[in-house]
């Protein structure tokens, strides 16, 4: 599987996928439409970027569509780039921007607390 920056209209189909785990590309491509307004060729040109890509795989019978990466994973690849486009790397930099502009509750606070602190115990 290779890690790679996901497009928006990729992520789009990524999506429905994970939603709809072992959908046929045809299937794939009806729920596009339905739910992003796309028509089958335009569906079916990301489903061949996706399988390029490694990120899904098509299988007979039916080109059924399976994800070859997580959404977890997927959203951990994007927090990084963010992190290092963003804060240079920092993820001090990144909370302290956060920080600045929200208003967390005490029992929001707390609970970063309590992960901060569990995280320095993991070693």
């Amino acid at each position: 599987m290779k890690k790679g920056k996901l497009f928006t209209g990729e992520l789009k189909l990524m999506e429905l996928l994970w939603e709809n785990e072992g959908v046929t590309a045809k299937e794939l491509s009806l729920l596009a439409g339905e739910k992003i307004g796309w028509n089958k060729n335009t569906t079916y040109t990301v489903i061949k970027k996706l399988v390029a890509k490694e990120m899904i795989k098509r299988e007979e019978p039916d080109f059924r569509c399976y994800s070859l990466i997580k959404r977890e994973a997927i959203g951990h690849q994007e927090v990084k780039m963010l992190i290092n486009s963003f804060y240079g790397g920092s993820i001090k930099a990144l909370v302290s921007s956060f920080m600045a502009e929200a208003n967390l509750s005490e029992e929001e606070a707390e609970e970063l607390r309590k992960m901060i602190e569990e995280y320095g115990k993991r070693e």
